[in-house]
């Protein structure tokens, strides 16, 4: 499922705060992305304990209870984990990973707040959350029975929120740098092939790995602990990124030329790290449209086409990688590419020709 309209994650706090409340509440998103610990965090906010039911690890009668002979009669009970006293707010994660039998097990749970006899004590909260069939997760169709029984809402991954939440929580100092450098490097979409990729989680595992090995790490570590957690691009950047922390080429002092690109040949990890780093530099100072243009942006576009070229002469393969159209990711002003071509014609690229 793709909703029209996904929220950040301060925009998902609100929803849960106005919306839960009163009807339970769906939750769509990639895995890694911190559907969980948002719910956690909600729960908290609102001071109700979080209980959560992983769902495709789940079965009828962990649901609906097994029967037992009351009075002659046949009873189901549910679980004690469910049927408590207090208010609390359920969880129901991995909810479309559920069977079938599972799902219809949620039916009366999440429409009426019930299990048989038992109901919700009043004031609890009821909800799930689930990855996308897109997202190469185990999911399995929801039925149009229950997906009408819930409020539906996606959540997207916002740097910023991620960001301020990081300062907070003791992340890595390494990962913060690199991720302000490289914002765009905070999620990826998880690929079809099995091996890591990038996402808020994964980023929290590398920071985590990081504080256990300490200061006296070295370059291979950081490429080993990188790869694996990351998606690969990301991780060869990274490490490069650690790399250059320890020698004399920082982006900021190519672009005031007080340094200039690496040039030696074990530099080369260095050198694409630094290129695409530029290319995000690029992509953020300046504006996609021409007539938003300001004397400070056409001082900075003279500077990126000199370095364009300076690159060109260390490596044509890297350089054209700064100015390539990306399908997933945001490119430089098709105004910039113009004047590229024009004045550097042998890094034009023929799809934007």
């Amino acid at each position: 499922m793709n909703l029209a309209t996904p929220v950040t994650p301060i925009q998902l706090m609100q929803v849960l705060l106005n919306v839960s409340v009163i009807r339970p509440v769906f939750i769509w998103g990639a895995p890694g992305i911190g559907k969980s610990s948002l719910v956690e965090a909600f729960a908290d906010q609102v001071g109700l304990p979080c209980v959560s039911l992983l769902g495709s690890q789940l079965a009828p009668e962990d649901i609906i209870g097994v029967p037992q002979i009351v009075n002659g009669k046949s009873q189901f009970c549910p679980p004690k984990m469910i049927a408590r006293d207090e208010p609390y707010c359920l969880f129901l994660d991995e909810l479309n990973a559920c069977s079938q039998e599972v799902q219809k097990a949620f039916y009366s749970l999440i429409h009426e707040r019930r299990i048989g006899d038992y109901h919700l004590p009043e004031g609890s909260i009821v909800i799930g959350a689930g990855n996308r069939a897109q997202d190469s997760a185990i999911v399995k169709p929801m039925s149009s029975a229950l997906i009408n029984r819930m409020f539906h809402i996606q959540l997207n991954v916002s740097f910023q929120n991620w960001i301020s939440w990081a300062y907070e929580n003791s992340i890595h100092p390494m990962v913060i740098e690199y991720l302000e450098l490289r914002p765009d490097h905070l999620w990826s979409a998880p690929p079809k092939t099995e091996e890591p990729f990038s996402t808020p989680r994964s980023w929290h595992m590398l920071s985590d790995a990081l504080h256990e090995f300490g200061d006296d790490i070295n370059v291979d570590t950081v490429g080993i602990l990188a790869n694996g957690s990351l998606t690969p691009s990301h991780a060869t950047q990274f490490r490069a990124f650690y790399k250059n922390l320890t020698g004399k080429y920082e982006l900021n002092q190519i672009l005031d030329g007080k340094s200039s690109f690496p040039t030696a040949p074990e530099d080369r990890d260095l050198l694409y790290f630094l290129a695409q780093s530029l290319r995000a530099q690029i992509i953020k100072e300046l504006p996609p449209i021409k007539d938003n243009v300001r004397d400070g942006h056409r001082q900075f576009a003279h500077t990126v086409k000199k370095l364009i070229k300076d690159l060109s002469v260390i490596s044509f393969e890297i350089a054209q990688l700064v100015v390539a159209k990306q399908e997933q990711s945001d490119n430089i002003p098709d105004w910039l590419m113009v004047e590229i071509v024009r004045d550097l014609p042998r890094l034009a690229i023929k799809e934007r020709g």
